[in-house]
């Protein structure tokens, strides 16, 4: 509580200071204004601090605030600028302004100099945030780009540099993410276009850094050898039956096959063993179509649009563009659904959110919930929470729980209540969990002949009309819970007088975060509102991580339901439900933090492989040296490890690495010091042909694409190769190991055998590639 009053009283005096300004701001003219952000940026270059003039920039942006946009930001939007520019996370209500409060820390740290960003929850909020608020920036005197384009539209390597280069960018994270992973795999500078991480603010940032923090961002590249068992294995899992020949074991989000079901395999495929390592990829294909059918639910983690399985975002529902699973499961699900089977393709370059926003020096962070996750975001992002006071006082009306024992009778107590607040004319969002039940209900209230809207991945492009009209008398919308997220529901003339917006929440929600969220969709800036969520004993979340004498209840009082949904008022139950819900986040907890750890490898092998090229690609030494001791050490390096060195060898080493036409001489005999020599000389006599005809920019650059072109190769094939790994070592945790140990320990020995790859890929770049003059004129090279 004491280090609470302590934040709040130091943002209240940072407050009073820049209230002192207001008025002589006020007073100057707009080139005046205008003037103070060169004046600021003289200050920085004389030694001046961003805390030191904090104070007057924020009061500038302030006034430009109100000149441009003709909003004035409150005190309290100022203390979550001041929260943002120090590295926090500002907790601010749903409707407190948070696009507004950001434009004070965003402009103050563009102007060192250095890349500033805002990262917003979704494109729709990227593009209207960059529009309006950018005029602020540039009546100021700085640049604002938007990083989000049409789906259609490839940007090349100039325009992504333009807009990387703006002093403010609003874009969001899956847009940053592939850019940043695409930059890295650039092969000469004119292709890269991002600059070094400085600033960032992420809008919704529990969101972005925790719900989909376990979602790597994976960018996919050549396809693998497709497997034609896709369709025969999905044939075969149709035959079997839960708990006689597989076990599902839902918590752990795990499914494997018994005794039974193995005889069943081996008699469906007429094999005399399974399990005797020569039907690896048979089993692998029973697994993933096993995995298939009962991990993954159609409108609930994934839907099928236009002939693809599109993925959905298990926190809210949205599609995730651009996003596969990988190793086979997606094509797995495509089976599934009766699909065309696309490509299974080889990860290129992947990375979680987690290790990406980790890389800014500096990371700020707005939500509407996020002290409930200080803990998480101090662990992993070194932020802490602070809770902004509201401009107006609360006054919406969060009324308990009601619970019931079946989903029918949850279903209709609340259709119930939506028919009574829509026939006095209140507005009512109504929420679920899953697409499925969002689509459930609009078939109820299509009986009832209720209008209303529906909000869930299959219309998310009419999101921002939708939470337009849901505030309006008479309003009915149905969403899963990303419900206009980043997108205030303003209440239209009279609904205040009705009561506001009521939330309506048809489940119990993952965590109390998400809770939260939507009952903040009512009661913004201090309007009128209510919430109530209905839940039953068949709710996912009470079903998988309640006590086990909540599912023996269940099934001794399902059948009672009788004309009229009986609530359950037993306290011991609502605590057990609560308890459900803390033993989901935490679950939830557990495994982004697994993630974290497993990718720290991958971090540590990105990080050493980006700096290599990085260097490669902007260094300007020459490699002479670099290149003979390449030629050296895997020379030396065959010759030390061949115990039997026959002549047939030594000429497959000399044909497989060094020419494709040298002969050695029949006669010829070698100890190691002289076959050391003798194949060395060889490899430059090669090397000379090669280059000798070259200037010295030409024979840099051939050195440098050589190497470089090695590297990419051999990483392509290891993060391919630490994806299929983490699948591998997760299954031996049942052999009670340690699979974050184990996959450590297996990355680091890949990571070894990885860089011998790229020594002996890099030799044969150097040696056996070919280089032609194209039509016009200029040099063609062509690697092995």
């Amino acid at each position: 509580m004491l280090m609470k009053d302590y934040t709040l009283r130091s943002l209240y005096h940072l407050v009073r200071r820049i209230n002192q300004y207001a008025s002589e701001f006020k007073s100057l003219t707009d080139v005046q204004l205008q003037d103070k952000t060169v004046f600021f940026k003289h200050q920085l270059e004389n030694g001046k601090t961003l805390d030191e003039i904090l104070p007057e920039a924020f009061a500038v942006v302030r006034e430009a605030d109100r000149r441009v946009l003709g909003m004035f930001p409150f005190d309290v939007q100022v203390m979550g600028g001041i929260v943002l520019h120090q590295g926090n996370v500002a907790e601010m209500k749903t409707g407190e302004g948070k696009t507004l409060t950001a434009t004070m820390p965003l402009y103050l740290n563009a102007l060192t100099g250095q890349s500033t960003l805002l990262i917003t929850a979704n494109e729709y909020l990227a593009k209207r945030d960059a529009a309006e608020m950018g005029k602020v920036y540039q009546w100021l005197g700085l640049s604002c780009s938007c990083g989000v384009t049409a789906p259609d539209k490839d940007l090349k390597p100039v325009e992504k540099r333009a807009i990387y280069a703006a002093d403010i960018v609003y874009t969001t994270s899956g847009t940053f993410g592939f850019d940043y992973l695409l930059d890295n795999l650039a092969s000469n500078s004119a292709e890269k276009y991002m600059r070094p991480f400085g600033y960032a603010i992420v809008d919704e940032v529990d969101q972005v850094l925790l719900d989909s923090a376990q979602t790597p961002l994976v960018i996919s590249g050549a396809p693998r050898v497709q497997s034609n068992m896709y369709r025969i294995a999905d044939n075969f899992i149709q035959t079997l039956s839960e708990d006689q020949e597989y076990k599902l074991d839902e918590e752990r989000k795990s499914v494997w096959l018994t005794p039974k079901g193995i005889t069943a395999a081996e008699h469906y495929f007429r094999l005399s063993k399974l399990y005797d390592g020569q039907y690896t990829e048979l089993l692998r294909q029973i697994m993933l179509a096993l995995r298939a059918h009962t991990l993954f639910e159609n409108g609930k983690d994934y839907v099928v649009e236009a002939g693809e399985i599109k993925l959905l975002d298990e926190q809210n529902g949205r599609v995730l563009e651009m996003t596969k699973l990988q190793s086979g499961q997606h094509q797995a699900l495509e089976a599934r659904e009766n699909l065309d089977i696309t490509p299974d393709m080889r990860a290129m370059a992947s990375i979680t959110f987690q290790n990406l926003f980790r890389k800014f020096k500096k990371l700020g962070g707005m939500t509407g919930t996020g002290k409930t996750a200080e803990e998480e975001f101090i662990e992993t992002y070194y932020m802490k929470v602070v809770r902004i006071p509201t401009n107006r006082p609360i006054i919406r009306r969060d009324l308990p729980d009601l619970v019931y024992s079946t989903l029918p009778e949850k279903l209709l107590a609340s259709l119930d209540l939506v028919k009574k607040l829509h026939q006095k004319g209140q507005p009512i969002l109504l929420v679920t969990q899953s697409v499925e039940l969002s689509e459930i209900y609009s078939e109820l209230l299509l009986r009832e002949q209720i209008p209303h809207n529906v909000l869930n991945a299959r219309n998310a492009a009419k999101e921002a009309a939708i939470i337009a009209e849901a505030g309006q008398r008479d309003a009915v919308t149905v969403a899963t819970s990303m419900a206009g997220r980043g997108t205030d529901i303003k209440l239209g003339t009279g609904v205040a007088e009705l009561g506001g917006l009521a939330v309506i929440g048809t489940e119990k929600m993952t965590n109390h975060r998400v809770e939260l969220q939507l009952r903040g969709r009512a009661g913004r800036q201090g309007d009128p509102g209510m919430s109530r969520f209905f839940v039953s004993l068949e709710d996912e979340v009470v079903f998988k991580f309640g006590a086990r004498w909540l599912r023996h209840y269940f099934e001794n009082h399902s059948f009672k339901f009788g004309n009229s949904p009986k609530r359950l008022k037993s306290r011991l139950i609502y605590q057990a439900i609560q308890r459900a819900q803390n033993v989901s986040d935490n679950n939830g907890y557990q495994q982004r933090k697994s993630t974290l750890e497993f990718d720290e490898s991958v971090r540590i092998q990105r990080e050493e492989i980006y700096k290599q090229r990085d260097k490669l690609i902007f260094g300007t030494e020459h490699l002479d040296c670099q290149v003979k001791n390449i030629l050296k050490k895997q020379i030396n390096t065959f010759v030390k490890n061949s115990h039997h060195l026959t002549q047939q060898r030594i000429s497959r080493f000399i044909w497989d690495n060094l020419s494709y036409s040298y002969q050695i001489e029949d006669s010829k005999s070698f100890d190691q010091e002289s076959l050391t020599d003798y194949l060395y000389d060889i490899a430059l006599s090669q090397l000379h042909n090669k280059i000798n005809s070259m200037n010295e920019g030409d024979r840099q650059s051939f050195f440098r694409l050589a190497i470089l072109k090695a590297i990419d190769n051999c990483w392509i094939e290891e993060v391919d190769n630490l994806q299929q790994l983490r699948t591998v070592v997760s299954a031996r945790q049942y052999a009670q190991r340690n699979p974050i140990y184990e996959y450590h320990q297996e990355a680091m020995t890949s990571f070894k055998k990885m860089k011998s790859r790229i020594m002996q890929q890099s030799i044969k770049n150097l040696l056996l590639s070919s280089i032609l003059t194209g039509e016009n004129g200029e040099s063609v090279i062509y690697f092995s």
